[in-house]
């Protein structure tokens, strides 16, 4: 396992969630990364947020989305964040969170989060017309995927959470 710092940024190269992890390999899905419990993350430059559950995040070589799969208590069992593609340098992987979430529940329920983010960004942040169309289709594409646990969110997860747990 080799440390890598993960970090995601806003449109515009703002800071936005960022935290360390711990590569754990790749499969066919993408690189998969481990952030155990007791991991302390930031949101841009703000206070320290200490994670009380372990994740695995899974980061495809070339789709528009990152994926975490969070473990109980957690009240999200996978939370999708709708980004540019990964990109990978100096042991760094970054991307731009273009606010859609799609989130499947403990209970099932699959959301569509933060709409209302999104379509404010697009006027404040200057989205271009092909970025709202590939981050729409994406959100679209993944609430089949995630909903229906399709491809890696029907439990591909499960063994590099075994490395990690």
């Amino acid at each position: 396992m080799s440390d890598v710092r993960i970090v995601y940024r806003k449109y515009g190269g703002a800071l936005h969630w960022n935290h360390p992890g711990q590569i754990l390999g790749e499969d066919e899905h993408g690189v998969w990364a481990g952030v155990p419990s007791g991991t302390v993350a930031h949101k841009g430059d703000g206070p320290p947020v200490t994670w009380e559950t372990t994740a695995i995040m899974l980061f495809p070589r070339d789709a528009w989305w990152t994926a975490s799969f969070n473990t109980p208590p957690h009240r999200s069992e996978v939370y999708v964040d709708v980004t540019t593609v990964p990109e990978w340098r100096d042991g760094e992987v970054t991307m731009l969170d273009l606010d859609l979430d799609v989130i499947r529940m403990r209970d099932g329920r699959l959301i569509l989060d933060d709409e209302d983010e999104f379509a404010e960004h697009q006027v404040l942040l200057g989205y271009p017309p092909e970025l709202i169309a590939r981050a729409e289709g994406t959100a679209r594409w993944l609430l089949d995927a995630v909903g229906e646990r399709k491809g890696p969110f029907g439990g591909a997860h499960l063994p590099w959470l075994a490395m990690v747990a």
